[in-house]
């Protein structure tokens, strides 16, 4: 048996690091392993026994000036998370602390007192904030890799929120908490894509210490079912998603569209694109979306963004359904060409266009898909090697 000490800085299924925290957590103890949860208090997080140990919420965006000092010092020193920490290692005594997004709201503070402790620290890489001060990699619409080798680049580009202010904060939050102090606080990153991993590498990250783990299918799936007259799209409805290019070239076809999410964006891309053919069902519960994703035609990832390894991609193969996916960042690592689904180019309206009409008329083997799938993304296969990874820590002469 093993005791795990889980920390991501919400607690509730806010995205898909919150999603992977709390399946992991279910992973880990239906196999008879001890799991302690450590999160920011916040009011929409899930019920959990150790919420005793949670440091009060902060908030970047509050109007209180006090307010905002403290979320700023919780960057830096962030005395109250690491006090809050100490006490939850005192009475859990973990084997594996696993860190998940930590930034900001709690930070590498908890790295360091875990490693004070001479605890194994594993850390699972969501999204590219390791590299990228603002997290996305993204830039004016368009991919960008500035900070890898200078992180002043999130200031000179105001890329955080478009605020000077908050990209200041970034800009210094990345040169506290640098890449040679994470590495010295961590024995293994976790990328749930090979391009992450190359990424981080190319940033100066040693490959040595990454190991690659995809997220895995979480949930049960429903039983078969026939297929619909739509294609579909789920997610969040934001500009890095690139539902726009979806909306643009749906509107030129006659094919009916589900777009299912919430977002920032789902009001204004309703009054934008009022065809009838393209329907805007707001965020669905799992019950409902599940069976709706896998009775698609197929399902499209329009992202402009480095995609990690999307659960929205991962659930649609393990339900027989066949993506169409934008050729960027972690996504072509899961669709097979003509086999599970098709790629096209990103931001590229026309050439999205000719590829669903591609997927219209194609023929996928979806219990095929769902097989492979289903054995790919497998709880069993995912435990065993986050297992590994656990019970190898990195030598002293590897640090």
């Amino acid at each position: 048996m093993i005791r795990v000490a889980l920390v991501n800085k919400f607690y509730y299924p806010r995205g898909g690091d919150c999603v992977a925290v709390m399946a992991t957590e279910q992973l880990l103890k239906a196999r008879g392993h001890e799991v302690a949860v450590f999160s920011m208090h916040h009011p929409d997080n899930l019920s959990s026994p150790w919420e005793r140990y949670f440091p009060a919420e902060v908030s970047f965006s509050g109007t209180s000036v006090s307010g905002r000092i403290r979320a700023a010092e919780r960057i830096f020193c962030a005395r109250d998370v690491a006090t809050h920490f100490t006490r939850l290692l005192n009475d859990f005594n973990p084997d594996v602390v696993h860190l998940h997004n930590i930034h900001s709201y709690l930070s590498p503070v908890v790295a360091q007192v875990a490693r004070r402790r001479g605890l194994r620290v594993v850390w699972t890489m969501h999204d590219y904030k390791l590299i990228c001060p603002a997290y996305t990699c993204l830039r004016a619409g368009r991919p960008c890799e500035a900070c890898f080798s200078r992180k002043s680049g999130v200031f000179r580009h105001a890329c955080m929120k478009g605020s000077r202010a908050a990209s200041l904060l970034a800009w210094m939050e990345a040169l506290y908490w640098n890449r040679k102090k994470l590495e010295r606080l961590t024995d293994r990153f976790i990328s749930p894509s090979s391009f992450l991993k190359e990424k981080m590498v190319s940033a100066g990250f040693r490959a040595e210490q990454i190991e690659v783990l995809p997220n895995f299918m979480h949930r049960p799936t429903p039983p078969p079912a026939g297929k619909g007259a739509y294609y579909c799209y789920t997610g969040r409805l934001s500009a890095e998603k690139g539902v726009a290019t979806l909306l643009d070239a749906a509107r030129r076809l006659p094919f009916p569209l589900k777009v299912i999410g919430g977002g920032p964006l789902l009001d204004s891309l309703r009054k934008q694109f009022p065809q009838t053919h393209i329907e805007f069902t707001g965020q669905l519960p799992a019950e409902q979306l599940l069976p709706a994703v896998q009775q698609a035609q197929f399902l499209v990832m329009p992202s402009v963004w480095y995609e990690n390894n999307p659960f929205s991609v991962i659930e649609a193969l393990c339900l027989g359904t066949p993506v169409l996916g934008a050729n960027i960042g972690g996504i072509p690592e899961l669709i097979e060409d003509g086999v599970n689904g098709m790629l096209f180019e990103p931001g590229d309206p026309e050439d999205l266009t000719d590829h669903i009409l591609n997927m219209q008329h194609a023929a996928f083997a979806r219990q095929t898909i769902a097989r492979q799938a289903q054995q790919r993304f497998s709880a069993g296969n995912h435990f065993e090697h986050l297992l590994e990874i656990y019970q190898n820590k990195l030598s002293e002469s590897d640090l």
